[in-house]
């Protein structure tokens, strides 16, 4: 067989082929019907046709009917001009419902189908690891494994499609990234050494691509830049061949992310040569070649680099054929063979009503209340005269180029966006005066704004003060090490406080910031993160009462950046004894994970479990009633924690194994019922392998990850 193999390379590589092109693709083929048309498809390719194949941009091949797979970013919307821009992933997230993200997926693959794009490079899957120096948090979902996977799987549902849907002519294919554990690195900084343990690893970074992979069928993973246990990750066989591809099962293709095939050579200084680097990449199973800009000397997957080195080592072209194949394979479930596709002109507009509305949805449950003393908001209309609108984030003119710096990371340009102010002087017309200042720029150490902002806040009855971060304080390349308020904000902040009005802060923001200052002295604070282009009309609502802030924060939120890193995952430790805390600071975090108030009240009845008792490979069910308590209709996260008290390993205090949103009118009580199963009770044991140990379990239901806002059963495992 091997000399067949070689002949069929041999031949291809000097005679080429004149072989008629494929068949055109009418209708859904079977699995079997794809891998006799791909196998048919590389005997006739050459091996330039087969290296070029395998670049992220790879061209039509005219002469064999191969098409063209055109990639793009889909985080939260596309990177494109004229598309719906929906909250940022960390919004998302803090919308605790995973049905709103699958049915925001499904919206953009319908735009991206319109852009002739069928491979997004999205979602993230990262876990956030308690280090918001890290300018990627707000492309994250969070700082928890469990709610990152329900996340990742909606989302992956929604753009691919379930069923018969998957990859039709609705439903494009997405990318799982970055694989694996690329938040765990040591100083804040993007794509920073790391280093942990196979046990952080499995416990918390790994469970989001498992889902992804084991539920959602997930057809692209990308693998991060940095390295594991000192191997990197576009080169560590470990875990793209025996974890990805051995243990989950994954059997899609692996995309690069961009450079880091060839910064195997320029970044970790393993390979002297780029030819070497690609090797490496290969045989790791990195499928396709991700270069943006296409610099030369990091293109690693070329003819003119590999070309020499497979003639010398014709028992590497097995690698080519396998990357090759799982690329046409995608390409035929996509349905692309034969297709004709009309190309999309720049200024294509393909964001509909219907979706822009479905964003302003999105973002009005994205809204997190942080803080509301003596009830300030919601502000009744019929009471206020005039408003101050003060804060560098209050307002945005669309940019000359690129897009708006609201919106977060891998933002598209939308139609059009709707800032705090637009949306405020929507909400109240005619019937309040509005009196806006900037105050100050975002990046300027400039108070000349100040005396106007104090005056305008003099002049008015309430003040909306808008401050926090934008694309250039936040966002991939924007690491930081200090994680206060940018330039001269706080000082905004104190100065408008002291005009002794009533002043309810809006968070703007992609990261936590340490906001004590605002905690301490100014009675309500919205955080919104970036809800897209219609956040100004639903940070409105909420401001107005049209909307009762429902969302929970998704990661928590330090005090300073010398208590990095802060998580609700803790191990035990002291705490108690005196040793477990800082002797000149709280150790506590400034607002916790599963945190967010309302403009109602909450109350929960004792948990109850079904079964008190179960066997190992048993299950039963845990339940509370929530009773809307206030008198205006809200929506609570019910959230589920558990703890395996004694176990043959050490564990976190806590792990969320399940939540539910849910609307409550006045009065009104409903009842929230969680599985406990296998899923939600085991442990990595000392062998790394998961299993449910007899002993009692911790079961906390309630409003936050707080101890004293949880209620708590115990369950018996025999």
């Amino acid at each position: 067989m091997r000399k067949i193999v070689l002949i069929s390379f041999f031949a291809t590589l000097i005679f080429g082929c004149n072989s008629s092109q494929t068949v055109a693709q009418t209708k859904p083929l079977s699995d079997s019907e794809i891998k006799k048309n791909v196998d048919l498809l590389l005997s006739k390719m050459t091996l330039e046709e087969k290296i070029e194949e395998m670049t992220q941009d790879a061209p039509a091949n005219d002469r064999l009917g191969i098409p063209f797979m055109k990639f793009g970013e889909g985080l939260h919307g596309l990177w494109y001009d004229g598309v719906t821009v929906y909250p940022q992933a960390i919004a998302c997230g803090s919308t605790w419902d995973p049905e709103l993200i699958k049915k925001m997926a499904s919206q953009t693959a319908l735009e991206a189908r319109a852009l002739n794009i069928t491979h997004i490079y999205s979602p993230n899957l990262d876990v956030i690891s308690g280090d918001p120096r890290y300018g990627r948090v707000e492309e994250s979902y969070g700082e928890d494994p469990y709610l990152v996977s329900r996340m990742g799987v909606a989302f992956i549902q929604g753009m691919q499609g379930m069923g018969s849907e998957r990859f039709d002519k609705n439903h494009v294919i997405t990318t799982a990234k970055h694989f694996v554990g690329y938040p765990e690195n040591r100083r804040g900084i993007n794509g920073g050494f790391s280093d942990m343990s196979e046990r952080r690893l499995r416990e918390i970074y790994l469970p989001p691509f498992e889902a992804a992979v084991k539920e959602a069928q997930v057809a692209c993973v990308m693998p991060g830049h940095q390295d594991y246990n000192g191997v990197p990750c576009h080169m560590n066989t470990w875990l793209l061949n025996d974890v990805l591809r051995g243990e989950l099962g994954f059997d899609g293709f692996i995309v690069s992310d961009n450079n880091d095939v060839g910064r195997l050579q320029t970044m970790h200084y393993i390979t002297e040569t780029r030819a070497e680097a690609a090797i490496l990449g290969l045989k790791a199973g990195v499928d396709m070649d991700l270069v943006l800009g296409k610099p030369l000397d990091l293109y690693t997957y070329h003819t003119t680099v590999l070309k020499d080195t497979l003639t010398k080592n014709p028992e590497l072209v097995e690698f080519i054929d396998a990357s090759t194949s799982r690329i046409l394979t995608a390409k035929y479930k996509l349905g692309l063979f034969g297709s004709k596709l009309k190309e999309a002109k720049t200024d294509t507009i393909v964001s509909k009503k219907e979706h822009q509305e479905y964003a302003y949805e999105m973002a009005k449950k994205a809204i997190i209340l942080l803080k509301n003393d003596n009830n300030v908001l919601p502000l009744d209309i019929s009471k206020i005269k005039s408003l101050a609108v003060i804060g560098p984030n209050a307002h945005e003119e669309k940019p000359a180029k690129g897009t708006y710096s609201l919106l977060g990371g891998y933002s598209g340009l939308p139609p059009y966006y709707v800032s705090v102010l637009d949306g405020l002087k929507s909400k109240v017309g005619n019937k309040v005066k509005i009196n806006y200042a900037q105050g100050c720029e975002l990046m300027s150490d400039s108070k000349a704004g100040f005396p106007e902002a104090v005056a305008a806040a003099k002049n008015s009855d309430a003040v909306i003060l808008v401050v926090g971060g934008s694309r250039r304080t936040g966002g991939e390349g924007v690491d930081r090490a200090d994680i206060d308020l940018f330039g001269v904000q706080n000082e905004l902040v104190e100065a408008i406080h002291k005009t002794g009005k009533p002043v309810i802060v809006v968070l703007i923001n992609g990261r936590p910031l340490s906001i004590n200052y605002i905690a301490e002295n100014i009675p309500s604070v919205l955080e919104t993160w970036y809800l897209g282009m219609r956040s100004g009309d639903a940070i409105s609502d909420a401001i107005f009462g049209d909307v009762n802030p429902g969302g929970k924060l998704t990661v928590s939120f330090p005090r300073s950046a010398n208590q990095i890193p802060v998580t609700y995952l803790e191990r035990p430790d002291f705490i108690g004894s005196g040793k477990g805390a800082y002797k000149d600071a709280d150790k506590s975090p400034l607002f916790p994970f599963g945190y967010g108030l309302s403009y109602t009240t909450f109350k929960y009845s004792d948990p109850k479990l079904a079964n008190d008792a179960i066997n190992p490979d048993g299950t039963t069910t845990v339940s509370v009633e929530v009773t809307n308590t206030g008198d205006k209709t809200g929506d609570e996260v019910v959230q589920m924690y558990v703890r395996d008290d004694f176990a043959s390993v050490g564990r976190y205090l806590k792990m969320l194994k399940g939540f539910k949103r849910l609307t409550l009118k006045p009065g009104e009580t409903k009842t929230v019922t969680f599985k406990l199963g296998f899923d939600e009770l085991n442990i990595l044991n000392q062998d790394m392998k998961k299993v449910v140990e007899p002993g009692t379990f911790t079961i906390s239901v309630g409003t936050s990850s707080l101890d004293k806002d949880l209620k708590k059963t115990t369950l018996t495992v025999k």
